[in-house]
């Protein structure tokens, strides 16, 4: 073996002993205004956390040991109050032994892989180290992963994945042995060197720990006064002439960094696609992709109420549904590809398609929601004299209400604020 080359944990493959760092610092800004007063790890995505697909499929591997590379307070804020250590995640899944969450101390970061850098030292990993990005969802089996890095000797293995627009990712370029030749991110798609995209998930080897004090990445930043995966480290790693390979994945990969591709993964889970978890709850019957969830017997009442309604047509829902727990719909209702949220209330003959409604939402009577995304705590009001239209990948953030009669197309809304009129590739904060 080179003498580059850091052994993992022997010859036998050991879950138990990786280590998953997931970076959580950035501020999201492709997904304002979702984002602006919630970790874009913590935007709930059918349901749940959006970082718990990621959870979910590793520690479904036997993986137990993560640790959130959280920068700022909103991070760290959600993340700890929900996660903790990792405890009630566990139960929620049964999972035994239950996973450990520690998180990045109170350093603040250049960046991703700063981020990494800094755990890496506080906690004095010396065991592989996995990382992942707080906003993807994937279908990766770490074996295969792990067994690919260590038959190529790897310092660092990126997965890859073949896209058909390269925009806005990082781009690589492999020869045959699959060998990252050259990594250009978020390069001009003219100037992409091939359609292979980062998915923000590496293996590390322990080396990497010695890569992080060389002179080399002091002074990136200290010129740049950044250390990110993408931009700088990927590019010094290949520049030394360590071996840096693309493992090209092969199950499914969603980069939910845009209002309109939270929507696309929504529709796509729903429909199976995320193999570690296929069934939300309360599925309706086998061949049926409706879920209603529904639990304590309170939940399970109105739950029941909701079935009944189905059954006697007095509303309508098609294709792909999620309908948390507590939810309440009136007659005349119909719900198409979209997922509603636990404590979310929806008026007589209101039309959803193809939406996500978060929790505790009231959507009033003749609403119509098309493409779009309502978040946490708004009220939409409207009437049949007065209807209220949402559409076209329109983004309403978190204890908004909306006047009756309000029309928005392609328009963003930032939180805490009423808002009233027509409204059209337009976005609207408080105050502006």
């Amino acid at each position: 073996m080179s003498d580059k080359y850091a052994p993992l944990v022997g010859d036998n493959y050991s879950p138990e002993k990786i280590r998953v760092i997931i970076p959580v610092g950035g501020k999201a800004t492709r997904l304002l205004p979702l984002t602006a007063d919630t970790s874009k790890a913590c935007l709930r995505l059918l349901n749940r956390p959006l970082v718990e697909f990621s959870l979910l499929s590793l520690a479904s591997q036997g993986i137990r040991n993560f640790i959130f590379g959280v920068k700022g307070y909103t991070n760290y804020r959600d993340l700890y109050d929900y996660f903790e250590s990792g405890a009630g995640f566990s139960a929620t899944y049964n999972i035994k032994p239950h996973i450990h969450i520690k998180y990045q101390p109170n350093v603040p970061d250049l960046g991703s892989a700063d981020s990494a850098r800094i755990n890496i030292e506080y906690y004095e990993l010396n065991s592989p180290i996995f990382a992942a990005q707080g906003d993807n969802i994937f279908d990766l089996k770490v074996k295969n992963l792990m067994d690919f890095h260590r038959a190529k000797e790897s310092c660092l293995t990126i997965v890859l994945r073949e896209v058909d627009n390269v925009e806005g990712l990082g781009i690589a370029d492999i020869d045959n042995s699959g060998r990252i030749l050259k990594f250009v991110e978020k390069p001009l798609p003219k100037d992409a060197p091939s359609n292979l995209a980062n998915t923000g998930l590496y293996l590390i080897s322990p080396e990497i720990r010695k890569i992080f004090k060389e002179k080399g990445v002091q002074q990136i930043i200290k010129e740049k006064n950044r250390l990110d995966f993408g931009y700088d480290f990927i590019p010094y790693v290949i520049s030394t002439g360590r071996p840096v390979y693309g493992y090209t994945l092969k199950g499914n990969w969603f980069d939910v960094g845009t209002p309109k591709s939270y929507l696309d993964a929504m529709k796509n889970l729903l429909h199976g696609s995320f193999s570690t978890l296929r069934d939300f709850g309360g599925r309706l019957s086998d061949n049926s992709l409706i879920f209603i969830q529904g639990e304590s017997d309170d939940s399970e009442k109105r739950r029941q109420d909701i079935i009944q309604k189905i059954k006697q047509k007095k509303i309508t829902v098609e294709g792909a549904v999620l309908i948390g727990r507590h939810c309440e719909i009136e007659d005349g209702a119909r719900i198409v590809n979209s997922c509603i949220d636990n404590y979310t209330r929806i008026g007589k003959n209101a039309t959803i398609i193809n939406s996500a409604i978060l929790d505790r939402v009231i959507v009033g009577d003749y609403t119509e929601i098309y493409d779009s995304i309502i978040g946490r705590h708004v009220a939409v009001n409207s009437s049949c004299s007065c209807p209220t239209k949402v559409s076209a990948v329109s983004v309403v953030a978190d204890d908004v209400i909306l006047d009756e009669g309000c029309n928005l197309a392609s328009t963003k809304v930032y939180p805490h604020q009423k808002i009233r009129g027509e409204f059209q590739n337009q976005t609207i904060i408080a105050n502006s």
